[in-house]
Protein backbone atom coordinates (compact mmCIF):
# COMPACT_ATOMS: atom_id res chain seq x y z
CA UNK A 1 0.00 0.00 0.00
CA UNK A 2 1.49 3.35 -1.06
CA UNK A 3 -0.96 5.81 0.54
CA UNK A 4 -3.85 5.34 2.94
CA UNK A 5 -6.30 7.93 4.28
CA UNK A 6 -8.41 7.00 7.33
CA UNK A 7 -11.42 9.17 8.23
CA UNK A 8 -9.72 12.39 7.12
CA UNK A 9 -11.60 15.64 7.75
CA UNK A 10 -10.56 19.25 7.22
CA UNK A 11 -12.37 22.28 8.61
CA UNK A 12 -11.71 25.92 7.75
CA UNK A 13 -13.55 27.68 10.55
CA UNK A 14 -17.20 26.67 10.26
CA UNK A 15 -16.70 25.27 6.73
CA UNK A 16 -16.11 21.54 6.29
CA UNK A 17 -13.91 21.16 3.21
CA UNK A 18 -13.38 17.40 3.59
CA UNK A 19 -15.70 15.14 5.57
CA UNK A 20 -14.42 11.79 6.93
CA UNK A 21 -12.77 10.59 3.74
CA UNK A 22 -11.10 7.17 3.58
CA UNK A 23 -9.37 5.51 0.63
CA UNK A 24 -6.08 3.88 -0.29
CA UNK A 25 -3.73 4.05 -3.27
CA UNK A 26 -1.77 1.01 -4.41
CA UNK A 27 1.91 1.07 -5.33
CA UNK A 28 2.34 2.20 -8.94
CA UNK A 29 -1.29 3.26 -9.31
CA UNK A 30 -2.39 6.29 -11.36
CA UNK A 31 -5.41 7.70 -9.53
CA UNK A 32 -7.62 10.69 -10.33
CA UNK A 33 -9.39 12.83 -7.73
CA UNK A 34 -12.41 14.14 -9.63
CA UNK A 35 -15.20 16.53 -8.75
CA UNK A 36 -16.60 20.04 -9.20
CA UNK A 37 -14.97 23.13 -7.76
CA UNK A 38 -15.24 23.16 -3.99
CA UNK A 39 -15.62 19.39 -3.83
CA UNK A 40 -12.59 18.90 -1.57
CA UNK A 41 -10.24 17.14 -3.98
CA UNK A 42 -7.42 19.71 -3.91
CA UNK A 43 -7.61 19.93 -0.12
CA UNK A 44 -7.16 16.15 0.05
CA UNK A 45 -4.14 16.38 -2.26
CA UNK A 46 -2.59 19.14 -0.16
CA UNK A 47 -3.08 17.11 3.03
CA UNK A 48 -1.29 14.14 1.46
CA UNK A 49 1.56 16.47 0.48
CA UNK A 50 1.74 17.99 3.95
CA UNK A 51 0.71 21.48 2.82
CA UNK A 52 -2.45 21.24 4.94
CA UNK A 53 -2.90 19.53 8.32
CA UNK A 54 -5.99 17.30 8.79
CA UNK A 55 -8.46 18.43 11.43
CA UNK A 56 -8.99 14.76 12.25
CA UNK A 57 -8.06 11.35 10.87
CA UNK A 58 -4.76 9.84 9.78
CA UNK A 59 -2.63 9.76 6.63
CA UNK A 60 -0.16 6.95 5.97
CA UNK A 61 2.58 6.90 3.33
CA UNK A 62 4.12 3.45 2.86
CA UNK A 63 2.77 2.39 6.23
CA UNK A 64 4.11 5.41 8.16
CA UNK A 65 1.71 7.85 9.79
CA UNK A 66 2.73 11.26 8.41
CA UNK A 67 0.30 13.70 10.04
CA UNK A 68 3.18 15.32 11.91
CA UNK A 69 5.87 14.72 9.28
CA UNK A 70 7.10 17.80 7.39
CA UNK A 71 6.67 18.31 3.67
CA UNK A 72 10.40 17.81 3.07
CA UNK A 73 10.50 14.48 4.92
CA UNK A 74 7.55 12.86 3.14
CA UNK A 75 9.47 12.17 -0.10
CA UNK A 76 6.54 13.37 -2.21
CA UNK A 77 6.76 15.31 -5.47
CA UNK A 78 4.11 18.03 -5.95
CA UNK A 79 3.27 19.87 -9.17
CA UNK A 80 1.12 22.99 -8.85
CA UNK A 81 -1.50 24.04 -11.39
CA UNK A 82 0.47 27.18 -12.33
CA UNK A 83 3.76 25.19 -12.59
CA UNK A 84 5.50 27.44 -9.98
CA UNK A 85 8.75 27.42 -11.96
CA UNK A 86 11.51 29.82 -10.92
CA UNK A 87 11.44 32.56 -13.55
CA UNK A 88 15.06 33.58 -13.00
CA UNK A 89 16.38 30.02 -13.41
CA UNK A 90 17.02 28.06 -16.58
CA UNK A 91 15.23 24.80 -17.28
CA UNK A 92 18.33 22.91 -16.14
CA UNK A 93 18.51 24.80 -12.84
CA UNK A 94 14.76 24.43 -12.22
CA UNK A 95 14.99 20.66 -12.55
CA UNK A 96 18.17 20.58 -10.47
CA UNK A 97 16.78 22.74 -7.66
CA UNK A 98 15.57 19.97 -5.34
CA UNK A 99 18.72 17.93 -5.88
CA UNK A 100 20.91 20.84 -4.82
CA UNK A 101 18.76 21.45 -1.73
CA UNK A 102 19.36 17.81 -0.82
CA UNK A 103 23.09 18.38 -1.46
CA UNK A 104 23.57 15.85 -4.24
CA UNK A 105 27.05 15.79 -5.74
CA UNK A 106 27.54 18.08 -8.73
CA UNK A 107 28.18 15.18 -11.14
CA UNK A 108 25.14 13.27 -9.89
CA UNK A 109 22.97 16.37 -10.29
CA UNK A 110 24.11 16.81 -13.89
CA UNK A 111 23.54 13.15 -14.74
CA UNK A 112 20.05 13.11 -13.15
CA UNK A 113 18.93 16.33 -14.83
CA UNK A 114 20.21 15.23 -18.24
CA UNK A 115 18.46 11.88 -17.79
CA UNK A 116 15.13 13.58 -17.05
CA UNK A 117 15.44 16.16 -19.83
CA UNK A 118 16.04 13.35 -22.32
CA UNK A 119 13.15 11.29 -20.92
CA UNK A 120 10.79 14.27 -21.16
CA UNK A 121 11.91 15.35 -24.64
CA UNK A 122 13.51 18.54 -23.28
CA UNK A 123 17.18 17.78 -23.92
CA UNK A 124 17.74 20.86 -26.10
CA UNK A 125 15.94 23.24 -23.73
CA UNK A 126 18.23 23.14 -20.69
CA UNK A 127 19.62 26.70 -21.14
CA UNK A 128 16.20 28.29 -21.77
CA UNK A 129 14.09 30.15 -19.22
CA UNK A 130 10.40 29.47 -18.44
CA UNK A 131 9.14 32.48 -20.43
CA UNK A 132 10.80 31.00 -23.53
CA UNK A 133 8.79 27.77 -23.32
CA UNK A 134 5.32 26.74 -24.44
CA UNK A 135 2.70 25.81 -21.87
CA UNK A 136 3.21 22.11 -22.55
CA UNK A 137 6.97 22.43 -22.18
CA UNK A 138 6.62 24.32 -18.89
CA UNK A 139 4.38 21.58 -17.55
CA UNK A 140 6.94 18.92 -18.47
CA UNK A 141 9.68 20.89 -16.73
CA UNK A 142 7.52 21.15 -13.60
CA UNK A 143 6.92 17.39 -13.54
CA UNK A 144 10.61 16.69 -14.23
CA UNK A 145 11.55 18.90 -11.28
CA UNK A 146 9.07 17.06 -9.04
CA UNK A 147 10.50 13.68 -10.08
CA UNK A 148 14.16 14.68 -9.88
CA UNK A 149 14.66 13.56 -6.27
CA UNK A 150 13.00 10.18 -7.01
CA UNK A 151 9.92 10.64 -4.80
CA UNK A 152 7.80 7.66 -3.78
CA UNK A 153 4.62 9.55 -4.74
CA UNK A 154 3.85 12.19 -7.40
CA UNK A 155 0.96 14.60 -6.80
CA UNK A 156 -0.43 16.75 -9.64
CA UNK A 157 -2.95 19.56 -9.08
CA UNK A 158 -4.95 20.20 -12.26
CA UNK A 159 -1.82 19.40 -14.28
CA UNK A 160 -3.21 20.30 -17.70
CA UNK A 161 -5.62 23.09 -16.80
CA UNK A 162 -3.44 25.92 -18.15
CA UNK A 163 -2.93 24.62 -21.70
CA UNK A 164 -5.20 24.53 -24.73
CA UNK A 165 -7.24 21.49 -25.77
CA UNK A 166 -4.76 20.10 -28.31
CA UNK A 167 -1.77 20.33 -25.95
CA UNK A 168 -3.90 18.93 -23.13
CA UNK A 169 -4.65 15.81 -25.17
CA UNK A 170 -0.95 15.35 -26.01
CA UNK A 171 0.01 15.74 -22.35
CA UNK A 172 -2.55 13.17 -21.26
CA UNK A 173 -1.09 10.58 -23.60
CA UNK A 174 2.42 11.56 -22.54
CA UNK A 175 1.56 11.20 -18.83
CA UNK A 176 0.19 7.68 -19.35
CA UNK A 177 3.35 6.67 -21.25
CA UNK A 178 5.57 8.26 -18.61
CA UNK A 179 3.71 6.49 -15.82
CA UNK A 180 4.16 3.11 -17.53
CA UNK A 181 7.89 3.77 -17.85
CA UNK A 182 8.51 5.06 -14.32
CA UNK A 183 5.74 3.25 -12.39
CA UNK A 184 5.60 6.04 -9.79
CA UNK A 185 2.47 6.12 -7.63
CA UNK A 186 0.63 9.16 -9.01
CA UNK A 187 -2.44 11.07 -7.85
CA UNK A 188 -3.81 13.93 -9.92
CA UNK A 189 -6.67 16.35 -9.32
CA UNK A 190 -9.00 17.27 -12.15
CA UNK A 191 -12.53 18.53 -12.75
CA UNK A 192 -12.43 17.16 -16.32
CA UNK A 193 -14.38 13.89 -16.48
CA UNK A 194 -12.94 12.89 -19.85
CA UNK A 195 -9.40 13.44 -18.56
CA UNK A 196 -10.00 11.27 -15.49
CA UNK A 197 -11.64 8.52 -17.55
CA UNK A 198 -8.87 8.48 -20.15
CA UNK A 199 -5.80 8.66 -17.91
CA UNK A 200 -6.46 6.98 -14.55
CA UNK A 201 -6.60 3.39 -13.27
CA UNK A 202 -9.16 4.40 -10.65
CA UNK A 203 -11.21 7.52 -9.94
CA UNK A 204 -12.20 8.99 -6.57
CA UNK A 205 -15.25 11.23 -6.98
CA UNK A 206 -15.89 14.09 -4.54
CA UNK A 207 -18.81 16.41 -3.94
CA UNK A 208 -19.15 19.01 -1.18
CA UNK A 209 -16.32 17.44 0.79
CA UNK A 210 -17.79 13.95 0.65
CA UNK A 211 -16.36 10.94 -1.14
CA UNK A 212 -19.17 9.75 -3.40
CA UNK A 213 -17.56 6.76 -5.16
CA UNK A 214 -14.26 5.02 -5.89
CA UNK A 215 -13.87 2.77 -8.91
CA UNK A 216 -12.37 2.14 -12.31
CA UNK A 217 -13.50 4.43 -15.14
CA UNK A 218 -15.83 1.71 -16.35
CA UNK A 219 -17.31 1.13 -12.89
CA UNK A 220 -18.12 4.77 -12.17
CA UNK A 221 -19.67 5.15 -15.63
CA UNK A 222 -21.70 1.95 -15.79
CA UNK A 223 -22.38 1.46 -12.06
CA UNK A 224 -22.75 4.96 -10.54
CA UNK A 225 -23.21 4.88 -6.77
CA UNK A 226 -25.81 7.65 -6.82
CA UNK A 227 -27.44 10.31 -8.94
CA UNK A 228 -24.62 12.82 -8.50
CA UNK A 229 -22.04 10.39 -9.92
CA UNK A 230 -24.38 9.37 -12.74
CA UNK A 231 -24.91 12.99 -13.79
CA UNK A 232 -21.29 14.06 -13.30
CA UNK A 233 -19.75 11.22 -15.33
CA UNK A 234 -20.97 11.46 -18.90
CA UNK A 235 -24.51 12.10 -20.17
CA UNK A 236 -27.49 10.36 -18.61
CA UNK A 237 -31.28 10.52 -18.77
CA UNK A 238 -32.83 10.79 -15.29
CA UNK A 239 -36.55 10.27 -14.75
CA UNK A 240 -38.64 10.40 -11.58
CA UNK A 241 -41.32 7.70 -11.52
CA UNK A 242 -43.96 6.40 -9.13
CA UNK A 243 -44.38 2.71 -8.31
CA UNK A 244 -47.82 1.23 -8.87
CA UNK A 245 -48.43 -2.53 -8.71
CA UNK A 246 -44.77 -3.46 -9.12
CA UNK A 247 -44.15 -1.08 -12.04
CA UNK A 248 -42.47 2.33 -11.96
CA UNK A 249 -44.32 4.67 -14.35
CA UNK A 250 -43.86 8.11 -15.89
CA UNK A 251 -46.41 8.93 -18.58
CA UNK A 252 -46.05 6.18 -21.20
CA UNK A 253 -42.75 4.78 -19.86
CA UNK A 254 -42.72 1.77 -17.51
CA UNK A 255 -39.93 -0.07 -15.67
CA UNK A 256 -40.13 -3.22 -13.50
CA UNK A 257 -39.91 -2.43 -9.76
CA UNK A 258 -40.87 -5.72 -8.11
CA UNK A 259 -40.71 -5.61 -4.32
CA UNK A 260 -40.61 -1.79 -4.13
CA UNK A 261 -43.35 -0.38 -1.85
CA UNK A 262 -46.51 0.89 -3.51
CA UNK A 263 -46.47 4.64 -4.11
CA UNK A 264 -42.72 5.06 -3.63
CA UNK A 265 -41.05 7.52 -5.96
CA UNK A 266 -37.91 6.33 -7.73
CA UNK A 267 -35.34 8.09 -9.86
CA UNK A 268 -34.21 5.96 -12.77
CA UNK A 269 -31.20 6.69 -14.93
CA UNK A 270 -30.14 5.32 -18.32
CA UNK A 271 -27.31 6.26 -20.64
CA UNK A 272 -28.07 7.43 -24.20
CA UNK A 273 -26.42 4.29 -25.60
CA UNK A 274 -29.07 2.19 -23.79
CA UNK A 275 -31.82 3.63 -26.02
CA UNK A 276 -32.33 1.52 -29.15
CA UNK A 277 -34.09 3.20 -32.07
CA UNK A 278 -35.70 1.77 -35.20
CA UNK A 279 -37.45 3.26 -38.20
CA UNK A 280 -39.70 0.19 -38.05
CA UNK A 281 -42.62 1.36 -35.91
CA UNK A 282 -43.57 -2.24 -35.09
CA UNK A 283 -40.19 -3.29 -33.74
CA UNK A 284 -40.24 -1.61 -30.31
CA UNK A 285 -42.99 -0.73 -27.87
CA UNK A 286 -42.55 3.05 -27.56
CA UNK A 287 -42.98 5.75 -30.18
CA UNK A 288 -41.31 9.13 -30.48
CA UNK A 289 -40.42 11.92 -32.89
CA UNK A 290 -36.74 12.54 -33.63
CA UNK A 291 -36.48 16.26 -32.87
CA UNK A 292 -32.77 17.09 -33.04
CA UNK A 293 -29.56 15.41 -34.17
CA UNK A 294 -26.16 16.52 -32.86
CA UNK A 295 -23.02 15.52 -34.75
CA UNK A 296 -20.22 14.42 -32.37
CA UNK A 297 -17.77 12.96 -34.87
CA UNK A 298 -18.08 9.17 -35.03
CA UNK A 299 -21.18 9.29 -32.82
CA UNK A 300 -24.48 11.15 -33.10
CA UNK A 301 -26.65 12.25 -30.20
CA UNK A 302 -30.36 12.44 -30.94
CA UNK A 303 -33.25 13.86 -28.93
CA UNK A 304 -36.51 11.95 -28.94
CA UNK A 305 -39.83 13.59 -28.03
CA UNK A 306 -42.51 11.22 -26.77
CA UNK A 307 -46.24 11.87 -27.39
CA UNK A 308 -46.55 13.10 -23.79
CA UNK A 309 -43.90 15.78 -24.49
CA UNK A 310 -41.18 14.03 -22.49
CA UNK A 311 -37.72 14.31 -24.11
CA UNK A 312 -34.95 11.71 -23.80
CA UNK A 313 -31.48 11.50 -25.33
CA UNK A 314 -30.13 8.60 -27.36
CA UNK A 315 -26.82 7.88 -29.07
CA UNK A 316 -25.87 5.95 -32.19
CA UNK A 317 -23.11 5.76 -34.76
CA UNK A 318 -23.45 7.77 -37.94
CA UNK A 319 -23.49 4.45 -39.84
CA UNK A 320 -26.52 3.28 -37.85
CA UNK A 321 -28.22 6.60 -38.43
CA UNK A 322 -27.66 6.39 -42.19
CA UNK A 323 -28.65 2.70 -42.36
CA UNK A 324 -32.00 3.45 -40.70
CA UNK A 325 -32.58 6.39 -43.05
CA UNK A 326 -33.28 8.73 -40.14
CA UNK A 327 -33.67 12.50 -40.25
CA UNK A 328 -35.04 15.18 -37.96
CA UNK A 329 -38.83 14.93 -37.77
CA UNK A 330 -38.90 11.17 -38.36
CA UNK A 331 -41.35 9.06 -36.32
CA UNK A 332 -39.57 6.08 -34.78
CA UNK A 333 -39.97 3.25 -32.29
CA UNK A 334 -37.56 2.68 -29.42
CA UNK A 335 -36.83 0.71 -26.29
CA UNK A 336 -34.70 1.31 -23.19
CA UNK A 337 -32.65 -1.85 -22.80
CA UNK A 338 -30.69 -0.91 -19.66
CA UNK A 339 -31.49 1.29 -16.70
CA UNK A 340 -30.52 1.79 -13.08
CA UNK A 341 -32.32 3.06 -10.00
CA UNK A 342 -30.33 5.98 -8.60
CA UNK A 343 -29.71 6.90 -4.98
CA UNK A 344 -29.52 10.56 -3.98
CA UNK A 345 -26.18 12.31 -3.63
CA UNK A 346 -24.27 11.11 -0.57
CA UNK A 347 -26.83 8.40 0.19
CA UNK A 348 -27.19 4.66 -0.53
CA UNK A 349 -30.40 3.21 -1.86
CA UNK A 350 -33.16 2.69 0.68
CA UNK A 351 -32.97 -0.83 2.21
CA UNK A 352 -36.30 -1.91 0.73
CA UNK A 353 -35.07 -0.90 -2.74
CA UNK A 354 -31.57 -2.28 -2.33
CA UNK A 355 -32.99 -5.69 -1.42
CA UNK A 356 -34.68 -5.91 -4.80
CA UNK A 357 -31.93 -7.23 -7.05
CA UNK A 358 -33.58 -6.58 -10.39
CA UNK A 359 -34.32 -3.00 -9.31
CA UNK A 360 -30.73 -1.93 -8.61
CA UNK A 361 -28.81 -3.62 -11.42
CA UNK A 362 -29.05 -2.87 -15.09
CA UNK A 363 -32.02 -4.67 -16.55
CA UNK A 364 -34.48 -4.69 -19.39
CA UNK A 365 -37.17 -2.04 -19.55
CA UNK A 366 -40.69 -3.09 -20.47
Amino acid sequence: MSIELKDISKHFGAVTAVNQVSFSVEDGELMALLGPSGGGKTTVLRMIAGLEVPSSGDIYVRGQRVNDVSVQQRNIGFVFQNYALFKNMSVFKNVAFGLRIKKWKRRDVRDRVEELLALFGLEDLGPRYPHQLSGGQRQRVAIARALATKPSVLLLDEPFGAVDAKIRQELREWLVTLHHELNVTTIFVTHDQEEAMEVSNRIVIFSRGNLEQIGTPRQVYEEPANEFVARFIGVINVLELEVRQGVARLNELEFPAHGVPEGQRLRIGFRPYAVQISSNLQLYRYRATLRHTFFLGVMLRVELELPSGLTIRARMTKEEYAHLGLEDGAYVSFQIRQYRILAKEGMPLAPETASTQDAIVYGEGI
